[in-house]
């Protein structure tokens, strides 16, 4: 069964802060609020985390997870990011994007494409997501809260907690999210490419 911490939207209490990040420590998954919708998280560099929330998403080792970062600079530590990227990313973050860049070797080889060697990176603009991206000190390895057999993610905590309360191990109620998921860039060519229109404005990227 998991557990349900909820959480305010604003001035998150730390001590459940705390709590939420010992849990991801021990190997747990969670889902938390975005700046765009709910996400399932994991620790980074925990293989059985990992695999089993793939098993949740239902997507295989093609499907690009996403590092949710504290800032640019840490984004800058597992990915390659020239200057054109950096000013693109610094005016896009923190915000409602996911972007595809080329990983560097801080990214364990099996969570980047195995055969383009990328990795997906976003810094939410969420203040519970950043509070416990705080108290973890390193970025949290995640993806949309879309389940097999879905067309929508999911937003309601509640029904995230009906549905998956057997599976993971805790679920962070923030309120409601919006229903888009992020927008997703690909950044690894010399133009910028959409690959996914969602909740933020790919103007930014000049697209």
């Amino acid at each position: 069964m998991s557990q349900f911490f909820q959480i305010h939207p604003e001035n998150p209490q730390l001590r459940l802060i705390k709590q939420a990040v010992q849990i991801i420590n021990s190997g747990g998954i969670v889902a938390l609020p975005t700046d765009s919708c709910y996400a399932l998280v994991c620790q980074l560099d925990n293989k059985g985390a990992v695999d089993r929330l793939r098993r949740i998403r239902g997507v295989d080792d093609k499907h690009h997870l996403t590092l949710l970062c504290r800032d640019l600079s840490e984004i800058a530590l597992y990915a390659r990011v020239d200057n054109r990227q950096y000013r693109m990313l610094k005016s896009a973050t923190p915000g409602p994007f996911t972007v595809i860049l080329e990983a560097t070797k801080e990214v364990p080889r099996r969570l980047s494409h195995p055969s383009r060697k990328t990795i997906g990176l976003r810094v939410p603009e969420n203040v519970i997501a950043h509070a416990v991206l705080e108290e973890l000190g390193q970025p949290l390895l995640g993806t949309t809260l879309i389940l097999p057999d879905d067309d929508d993610p999911l937003t309601d905590p509640e029904e995230v907690r009906d549905r998956l309360e057997r599976q993971i191990e805790l679920v962070i109620d923030g309120g409601a999210c919006s229903l888009e998921p992020t927008t997703v860039i690909d950044l690894t060519d010399d133009e910028p490419a959409l690959i996914r229109q969602g909740r933020g404005d790919a103007a930014v990227f000049g697209l």
